[in-house]
């Protein structure tokens, strides 16, 4: 699957705040995620996101 900045993911656990929804603010060996839920800002590992996403948007697509 190819990430790009801006993308949107969801994965399969949800935040603490219920959202499932993540943005992808930085790409690399980490990623920066920002919760599009409460707007909280995390770096997880790229073998977690890959293991974790169940869905990838592209922004501008409906959900």
């Amino acid at each position: 699957m190819q990430y790009e900045v801006g993308d949107i993911v969801k994965l399969k656990k949800p935040h603490p705040c219920g959202s499932h929804e993540w943005e992808i603010l930085r790409v690399g060996a980490d990623f920066r995620l920002k919760c599009l839920g409460c707007g909280h800002q995390i770096m997880v590992a790229r073998t977690l996101v890959e293991k974790n996403t169940r869905g990838l948007r592209k922004p501008g697509e409906s959900a």
